[in-house]
């Protein structure tokens, strides 16, 4: 039998980002897509950080599941497994990364500047912020137009988070590097990444399948930062099949 699935999604979304997605996928097994906290109809809690928001999805989550993270839910999936590995049975890192911002000894990240100007903007007007965010999630996919339309779609479907939130998650993405702690997480994983990512480089995913014990790479061929906007069907048969395992 196949394991519960939990899909994390990514920075400024909410849970409905998966609807599409968690349909297919929900023909052959139970499928979760919490808000994270801070993010849709979710509250958030004070302080917030990486741990506090592992610790609320643990215990939500079934008591065993598989846990499926986009991008920020990524690094948020690798630190459950790492926190609670009698509940995480398995991993699927979707267009997800160890360390967003790019260092001397990390070519793979984005540049400081970059999170820097965000966090700048979200002091001005978020929902421009988001936009802009949006429209570099689809860049450089072979379905650029249709995956804007889609992420546009969805997250309209809730409202968006508050900019306290959002400069918090961001602070995640801008601080948090999960290398080190690759090695110690012993679940099978599955590391799907678009070859077109702009935001998290398909050599981050290579890294991510690199150095996880038991990992390995799908990469999907046009895919930019949302694969499984862009492929749904692709993305649930790799997902299928790693469960099925």
């Amino acid at each position: 039998m196949k394991p519960a699935l939990v899909l994390l999604h990514g920075w400024g979304a909410h849970g409905r980002v998966w609807d599409e997605l968690a349909a297919k996928l929900g023909n052959d097994m139970q499928v979760f897509a919490p808000d994270l906290p801070g993010h849709g109809a979710t509250p958030s809690r004070t302080p917030y950080t990486i741990e506090h928001a592992v610790d609320q999805l643990a215990a939500i989550a079934p008591a065993q599941c598989a846990v499926a993270g986009w991008s920020l839910g990524g690094q948020l999936a690798l630190a459950w497994a790492q926190r609670y590995p009698q509940q995480v049975s398995r991993l699927v890192l979707i267009a997800a990364t160890p360390r967003f911002v790019s260092a001397s000894d990390w070519p793979h990240g984005m540049a400081p500047e970059v999170f820097a100007g965000f966090s700048a903007a979200l002091s001005g007007d978020v929902g421009a912020t988001l936009r802009r965010f949006l429209l570099l999630q689809a860049q450089g996919d072979a379905r650029a137009r249709a995956v804007t339309r889609q992420l546009q779609a969805a997250l309209a479907l809730q409202p968006q988070p508050h900019g306290s939130v959002l400069l918090e998650t961001l602070r995640w993405l801008q601080m948090t590097d999960l290398r080190a702690m690759l090695p110690k997480i012993r679940q099978p994983a599955l590391v799907l990444h678009g070859d077109c990512d702009t935001i998290a480089a398909p050599a981050a995913g290579e890294c991510l399948a690199a150095h996880l014990p038991h990992a390995r790479l799908a990469l999907l061929a046009g895919a930019a930062h949302a694969p499984f906007i862009s492929d749904p069907d692709a993305v649930c048969k790799l997902i299928n099949d790693f469960c099925d395992e």
